[in-house]
């Protein structure tokens, strides 16, 4: 059977990077009808321009119409389904009644499927949105394997699955904390995600109610062998590089499991690539059955950018080993920071040590130096052992403080990092020890409350 890898797009060049990297779908939404207003979205011309790109790949568009409509936002709806049927996309993903009993008046050709939006999780809600045409369901995020198996077993429909991204706090569909907190409605693309937000109790500490972020890695080939037709990745709004590293990992686990050559060390490595690319903490979720408070976060959470996206590489020229890269980021030292990260770092010369960190806050770095007198220059860079990973943090400024900007400030944060320094001298690298383990916790900012008033009768 076909497995279908179906990722995210924002615009034309996250469509096109989807693709290049293993997408065999992707899936978008117009400036009208998605759930997704703050993303840029696309234009008819540019749904059109993605539609044609996609199929002389042998690949498919599908197209979001899955918002709650109100009686107003059906005016220009027939023009909007039509449009895009001429177009050519390969399915509408649709919620609302109203738009399918719209296809059928119309007559339009284009098929469609059932969005998460509609929480479906039992087998005969499946059969229900079948009668009405609908030849696939996106299941619900909240679905256990057993539910989905259920389904794959008694009706020939073609099921959906996330299998990688954020997690909403509520049933996909069902939430209005957007609404009441910031008059933002949720359900008609103007989420504010307030689930991301923390509150004062009154106490020592901040509440939350977040879910941490869902990862299938170590499920794709179980869910494959449930007849799963469809994985679907989560993220209208994330960066080209996530697009392009979350597809990767995916396509190439499907495809060792397709060709028999799938093994545990495999999975391994992607696991450990897509934690860099992710700067949540991800689980399962649902998969194997109702979580506990292990799927949430509530009194703060480790959300920090562990990858910096330095850039696009736009040519190569193999004669002159000379390649044209387009500047996403500050270079410089960050340069010298993903060097780190590439390679093991052997010390040339242990200089500094005992070298260790005698205290930590969110804006200062007290050092201890041994048999160095001044170690200005030197640069600091974390090191996080959960995820393997590095960050710069700055050049040394002083004989013995390290002072940085924390920017980071809107949740409750706790960072759990090694330190460590270095510095080149004579076209040497001098490296200090690593540091103890390090605790610090940001003080987040108080999220701001739209105020309102209503009247009753």
């Amino acid at each position: 059977m076909k497995y279908e890898l179906l990722l995210p797009a924002g615009d034309l060049a996250r469509l096109k990077f989807a693709f290049m990297y293993g997408a065999d779908a992707v899936y978008i939404g117009g400036y009208n009808y998605s759930l997704r207003a703050n993303a840029n979205n696309f234009s008819l011309e540019e749904i059109k321009e993605g539609v044609e790109f996609a199929h002389k790949l042998d690949k498919k568009v599908f197209v979001t119409v899955n918002m709650v409509f109100h009686n107003e936002d059906l005016d220009d709806l027939d023009d909007y389904l039509k449009a895009l049927d001429e177009i050519g996309i390969d399915s509408y993903i649709i919620s609302d009644f109203a738009v399918i009993e719209a296809i059928k008046r119309l007559k339009i050709k284009t098929p469609f499927f059932i969005s998460t939006q509609k929480s479906i999780t039992n087998l005969e809600a499946v059969k229900f949105y079948k009668s009405l045409g609908a030849y696939r369901v996106v299941m619900a995020r909240e679905c256990s394997r057993e539910d989905i198996k259920k389904i794959k077993e008694n009706i020939n429909t073609e099921v959906e699955v996330f299998i990688h991204g954020a997690m909403c706090t509520s049933y996909s569909g069902r939430c209005v904390m957007s609404n009441y907190v910031t008059l933002r409605d949720s359900n008609r693309g103007g989420c504010s995600q307030v689930c991301r937000f923390t509150f004062d109790c009154g106490k020592d500490y901040e509440y939350a109610f977040s879910s941490k972020d869902l990862n299938m890695i170590d499920y794709i080939s179980d869910m494959m062998d449930l007849g799963i037709e469809s994985y679907k990745i989560e993220g209208r709004m994330k960066s080209l590089y996530y697009i392009a590293t979350v597809a990767n990992a995916y396509r190439t686990i499907m495809d060792k499991k397709i060709d028999g050559t799938l093994s545990d060390e495999d999975i391994t490595y992607y696991k450990k690539v897509l934690n860099r690319v992710s700067n949540r903490e991800n689980i399962p979720q649902f998969y194997n059955g109702m979580i506990g408070v292990e799927g949430q976060y509530f009194t703060g959470r480790q959300e920090i950018s562990n990858k910096d996206f330095l850039g696009l590489i736009k040519s190569y020229d193999e004669s002159t080993s000379e390649a044209i890269v387009e500047q996403r980021n500050k270079f410089n030292e960050l340069t010298n920071a993903v060097k780190e990260a590439t390679q093991t770092p052997v010390p040339t010369v242990k200089a500094v040590d005992g070298f260790k960190v005698t205290s930590a806050t969110t804006s200062k770095v007290n050092l201890a130096w041994n048999k160095v007198d001044d170690c200005t220059g030197y640069k600091i860079y974390r090191y996080y052992p959960s995820s393997d990973s590095f960050k710069l943090i700055k050049t040394i400024d002083s004989k013995n403080t390290l002072t940085y900007q924390n920017t980071d400030r809107t949740s409750a944060t706790t960072y759990r990092y090694k330190i460590r320094a270095y510095k080149v001298v004579d076209g040497k690298t001098i490296y200090s020890d690593y540091s103890n383990e390090v605790k610090a916790t940001t003080n987040p900012l108080k999220p701001k409350f739209a105020s309102s008033t209503a009247t009753t009768n």
